[in-house]
């Protein structure tokens, strides 16, 4: 395996494997930064029986880092010719270097004694593959919720739904088995029968969630004079805020259950686990498009709210900007939140329209009207004037020649004389 590295991608991420040199070699070139995966994790690669003592004497020397797929690494796919099983939906390959050169990683071969020459190692490695992405975003998610300073456990007390309350026990339960899992390095039937039904109360909490921030938009939506509407866009930063905590530590426990029940299916039936695995992935992009349709419906009504604001700046120069800057925090938080999650979508801040632009307008379109009325009112004067030129022209012209015809008359002798 010398200046070999093996690549394999499952959409989410890309692992790296190969001796420790050449993986940071590798790395290096490419830019990458990575995660580790530490040599429990390619000891269950390898898996036991024949699947370990075909491949495990390649990686027990080897190393192993995690790549999360972005844009920029994403184009290693095709850059190595990375080949794509329709069967498995992994794309992989071996790329050989040359020794001492650092970007000499260009040559695709076959390795036959490669981890990507055993389907059940490779649908093994796609697992754990899974389960270090979900992880990551679990991570994440922990921090994102340290930074906006929102104890979900606290936003969860306060609320007197049923729904909610489970929630935090169905936390903890995880939690636990997930430590227990970490010991012990797999998930048995006592760990499982343990958290079976969570799946059920943390679905029911995200819809109360997604609810909550449908009714924050249906609020805005329903405020037409400018004072409601800044003390509705005012709570609902806060409120905003909140079930959006609320819908990351949901979609942090789906992945901890998801993380748990690969585990518990590669040891109750290994031969369906890629079907599972791939059955999990379809069933959280369903989720984040639920999220994303939710989030995207409470954006368009923000940013109506801030048209409406910035349309009545004149009459309200306080609290039209307020408007604007509270929308803008939750159109800032809602974009934080799909960047967590992984979620692509537009983001749209505005700017609070300022009185005096909106007087300076207004001035602009009054002296516009003025100039357009006083050049008519110069229009009509000038054709009025010459009108009435006509007319006291007609008027001389008509009493010249009445008093020029009756001195004719008078001037005419006698006939009777």
């Amino acid at each position: 395996m010398d200046n070999e590295i093996q690549l394999i991608s499952d959409g989410d991420g890309l692992a790296v494997l190969g001796s420790e040199a050449d993986v940071e070699r590798f790395l290096a070139s490419e830019g990458l930064s990575s995660k580790d995966l530490g040599v429990q994790w390619l000891k269950s690669a390898a898996g036991v029986g024949a699947v370990a003592a075909q491949v495990g004497s390649d990686l027990a020397a080897g190393s192993g880092r995690w790549v999360k797929l972005t844009p920029k690494s994403a184009r290693l796919v095709e850059k190595y010719g990375l080949r794509e099983s329709s069967r498995t939906g992994f794309s992989t390959g071996v790329v050989k270097g040359q020794k001492g050169q650092i970007r000499g990683f260009v040559e695709f071969v076959k390795g036959p004694r490669s981890l990507l020459s055993n389907p059940a190692a490779l649908a093994n490695a796609a697992k754990l593959m899974s389960q270090v992405a979900m992880q990551q975003t679990m991570d994440e998610i922990t921090d994102y919720l340290a930074a906006i300073d929102a104890k979900v456990d606290d936003v969860l007390r306060a609320q007197k739904d049923g729904v909610l309350a489970r929630m935090i026990g169905v936390g903890l339960v995880i939690e636990e088995v997930m430590t227990v899992r970490e010991e012990r390095g797999g998930v048995d039937e006592v760990a499982w029968s343990k958290v079976q039904a969570a799946p059920t109360t943390i679905a029911e909490t995200q819809a109360y969630a997604l609810r909550q921030l449908e009714a924050v938009a249906e609020k805005m939506e329903h405020k037409g004079k400018i004072g409601d509407l800044a003390t509705t866009a005012k709570g609902a930063e806060s409120a905003v805020r909140e079930w959006l905590a609320v819908l990351a530590r949901c979609f942090q426990l789906q992945d901890a259950m998801a993380v748990l029940e690969l585990d518990r299916v590669l040891d109750a039936s290994p031969e369906e686990l890629n079907g599972h695995r791939r059955g999990l992935k379809a069933a959280r992009q369903e989720r984040l498009k639920l999220i994303l349709r939710t989030t995207e419906r409470l954006l368009a009504r923000m940013n109506e709210a801030t048209d409406t604001a910035n349309a009545k700046v004149l009459l309200h120069p306080a609290k039209s900007p307020a408007v604007v800057q509270s929308s803008n925090h939750v159109a800032s938080g809602v974009c934080d939140f799909h960047v967590l999650l992984g979620i692509e979508a537009g983001e749209r801040s505005s700017e609070p329209r300022r009185w005096a632009h909106a007087a300076t307008e207004a001035r602009d379109k009054v002296l516009e009207t003025g100039a357009k009325g006083v050049d008519t009112a110069r229009s009509l004067g000038s054709e009025t004037l010459d009108r009435a030129g006509s007319v006291t022209e007609k008027l001389s012209s008509g009493i010249a020649g009445r008093v020029r015809r009756r001195r004719g008359r008078d001037e005419e002798p006698d006939e009777k004389g």
